[in-house]
């Protein structure tokens, strides 16, 4: 009996059955199947079927070795150079345009200097900028590199929300900030001081930590000489020193409060507006309790009296607090009328269109020295 009309197998060849089978009946006409020969059907679909697997096995292993490569290199993050709620906002804004393993936690420079600045002081920064303090971050950076030294604006916090919003503001568009974790409040300044060198210690490994203020006229290149000077004392407090008498009425300025613990004549100390501190003696003093020190109403009274209580070497120079620019002068203000500049932002750039205390070299001629 002949098979029914399509069921003969698809992968036989017609010459395998008897011809009896290519028949639907006797009295018809031959018909032909189209039989695909087992040398051409039968390798083009294994070869495809190992096309797509050569493919898949490359896309896994592809994917395999993305992932593994991607485990083993660090997010790409926004690192924020901070130590507490202390933070360097140069290097935080770095961070965002450079591969932050480039940008070394702590580097190691000559000097690291913390102009003291508040949030009322914006027209004081302003100056700076125009003057002597670098107005970009390339320009900082600039500087470092040229000098040893690293300047920032050193400033508290606020409860005040527009003050803030406000510094924000400034900040983004300069970048040249040491927020520190302290009140921001004239009275407390011994405890923002405080703040700064603990903050500045952890944040940078320099030979030397500069307190300056933000009205006095500065002469970097001069003061990184200083600063590199060879020194037989590893525990220094450079500054423009002096010693008067214990002001104890409350209606004066300078008032101290603890007079009575001082007796009738401070000891010797350096003014205010800019001194430095040795790498030691503020290892010191980011080591010590907050509570552990004594304040005394004056900050500049304060760091004396915790220099007393070291064996650290007192290291007076002038040039540190002359009245007009000289050729030996490193930081100008009009000492003893005003604990800065009188008038800062006007007197700043007036004192910059000055060759004598922007264009003189950093050296003074031989015959000055």
């Amino acid at each position: 009996m002949a098979p029914a009309s399509g069921l003969l197998p698809s992968f036989a060849s017609p010459a395998s059955f008897p011809s009896s089978l290519l028949y639907c009946s006797k009295d018809k006409k031959p018909r032909s199947f189209a039989v695909a020969p087992i040398h051409t059907f039968l390798p083009r679909r294994v070869f495809a079927l190992l096309v797509i697997s050569v493919l898949c096995l490359v896309a896994g292993l592809g994917g395999i070795a993305f992932t593994a490569a991607n485990l083993r290199r660090p997010p790409r993050t926004i690192t924020v150079f901070r130590c507490g709620r202390a933070e360097d906002s140069l290097r935080t804004y770095r961070s965002k345009s450079l591969v932050a393993d480039g940008l070394i936690a702590r580097p190691k420079i000559l000097g690291f200097v913390g102009v003291q600045t508040g949030f009322s002081s914006a027209d004081r920064r302003g100056a700076l900028r125009s003057t002597w303090f670098p107005a970009n971050p390339e320009s900082l950076m600039s500087l470092e590199q040229s000098t040893g030294l690293a300047f920032r604006f050193v400033i508290g916090r606020t409860k005040d929300q527009k003050k803030t919003a406000d510094l924000k503001k400034e900040d983004g568009e300069y970048h040249d900030f040491m927020f520190i974790d302290v009140e921001e409040e004239y009275a407390r300044l011994p405890y923002k001081t405080l703040a700064f060198f603990k903050a500045a210690f952890d944040l940078f490994d320099a030979e030397f930590y500069v307190k300056a203020d933000d009205d006095i006229y500065l002469r970097p290149d001069r003061l990184a000489t200083l600063l590199a000077k060879d020194r037989s004392h590893r525990r220094t407090y450079i500054g423009c020193m002096k010693k008067g008498p214990i002001i104890t009425n409350p209606k004066l300025k300078w008032y101290e409060s603890s007079g009575h613990l001082l007796g009738n004549e401070y000891f010797i100390h350096a003014y205010g507006p800019i001194y430095a501190l040795s790498r030691e003696v503020v290892a010191s003093l980011a080591e010590a309790r907050n509570d552990s020190l004594r304040m005394f109403d004056n900050e500049d009274v304060t760091i004396g009296s915790w220099m007393l209580a070291m064996n650290i070497n007192h290291e007076d120079n002038r040039a540190l607090c002359d009245p007009k620019c000289t050729p030996s002068s490193i930081a100008v203000w009009d000492m003893p009328r005003c604990s800065g500049l009188c008038n800062p932002v006007n007197h700043m750039k007036e004192l910059h269109n000055i060759n004598m205390c922007s264009q003189s070299p950093t050296l003074p001629p031989e015959d000055d020295m």
